[in-house]
């Protein structure tokens, strides 16, 4: 070999040596670990669905794109989940294992205020950011900022006084109230009882009942014989059927009926049709609202995956959270510290429009109401983002 060849050879051996020094790109793009716990099964099951799809889609999405994008590279993501029954403790223990155990590289919310709640210690003590969603209570703004963050605008203190704003423009004088003995109603009743005194708006009836309900009949032949001008049921998913199916059977007419919880899931339509119509409810987010770009195409999406309509209300908020959390990731990387850094800071793009925080709360979006009209949901309140007038049934 001459001594051409040899140095043609000596420079392909290193070539060669220099590649396999390299990462490949599939080592360079390692999986990523995202956790949550979730109440697959127990007294708040029938909320999950709306929760998990939203992830599910997103990850879905994510991974489509060629991962999720960490300050600057691009890594494929895993969902790891538990079932927490239900349970906020065992939703503590499980976010614990989450972080000590499984290593997760991030974290996403379980369903309910009592679960977020409960793990705001755990993300405390590890000094793990995560962006919460179904959790609405004034006891949010109690909890340290720095580790997480609510993007709903459904708290009791702005939701009473709005409810109470839009049912007083359109003329209502009296109420009928039932409400669930769970925390988010009773809080919700904490600061609407007064809001409808200040309005001067009479209660005709203020009654709660348990949350394993079965048999409503009684409470609705009361609110029957009230003759409200309108109906306020601070209700949860299982008795927001109850109560619209009872309801049909008494044949209650009242002009007005809003339920709490319950009627932005898309089982709830299916079960009802026309029934639901006219039904008011809580949610701020809707596909129809043209000053939020991203909003249709979540909704064609989710409608493609699932053949049904995600929930206005928690599909809405727990897919926003994925959106701030890919949007904090893709500038601060995994590093918990720049994470909170931006979380904290940044606005954020959303299906629900700009999501900004101050402390733990989101103070850009705000409180809002729905109603089913002709089988679809329309943002009838406040004006400013109304997609509908809200209309008698």
């Amino acid at each position: 070999m001459g001594e051409e060849g040899m140095l043609k050879k000596i420079a392909q051996g290193l070539a060669l040596a220099a590649a396999l020094s390299l990462p490949t790109a599939a080592q360079a793009a390692d999986t990523l670990k995202i956790g949550y716990s979730i109440a697959k099964t127990g007294l708040f099951s029938q909320a999950a669905p709306s929760q998990v799809n939203a992830y599910d889609l997103w990850a879905e999405q994510v991974n489509a794109a060629g991962g999720l994008d960490v300050a600057g590279v691009k890594h494929p993501i895993e969902l790891v989940w538990y079932d927490d029954e239900s349970d906020p403790v065992k939703s503590a223990q499980i976010y614990e294992r989450l972080i000590s155990d499984d290593k997760v590289d991030l974290l996403l919310a379980p369903w309910g205020t009592p679960h977020h709640l409960n793990i705001a210690g755990v993300l405390e003590q590890h000094g793990f950011p995560m962006v919460g969603n179904t959790a609405g209570s004034v006891a949010i703004r109690e909890v340290e900022p720095g580790n997480i963050w609510f993007p709903t605008a459904v708290l009791p203190d702005r939701i009473g006084p709005a409810l109470v704003d839009m049912l007083a423009a359109n003329g209502v004088k009296s109420v009928s109230i039932i409400a669930n003995v769970l925390p988010f109603s009773q809080e919700n009743l904490q600061f609407l009882v007064p809001a409808l005194e200040a309005a001067n708006i009479e209660i005709k009836m203020n009654e709660s009942y348990p949350p394993d309900i079965k048999d409503m009949t009684p409470l609705l032949t009361q609110m029957k014989s009230a003759n409200a001008d309108a109906v306020i049921a601070l209700t949860y998913p299982s008795d927001a059927f109850l109560y619209t199916g009872q309801a049909k059977e008494l044949g209650i007419t009242t002009p007005y009926q809003f339920l709490l919880i319950g009627p932005t899931i898309a089982a709830y339509k299916d079960a009802f049709g026309p029934v639901a119509d006219g039904i008011i409810t809580l949610g701020h987010w809707s596909p129809k609202q043209k000053d939020w770009p991203r909003a249709q195409p979540f909704f064609d999406a989710y409608v493609a995956k699932y053949n049904s309509a995600p929930d206005y209300l928690d599909s809405a908020l727990a897919y926003m959270s994925c959106e701030i959390l890919q949007q904090a990731v893709a500038k601060a990387g995994l590093d918990h510290d720049k994470l909170r850094e931006v979380i904290s800071n940044d606005t954020f793009d959303t299906i629900n429009g700009p999501v900004k925080f101050k402390g733990v709360e989101n103070i850009i979006t705000p409180s809002a109401f729905l109603q089913i009209q002709k089988g679809d949901m329309e943002l009838v309140w406040p004006k400013s983002i109304a997609t509908a007038d809200l209309i008698k049934r």
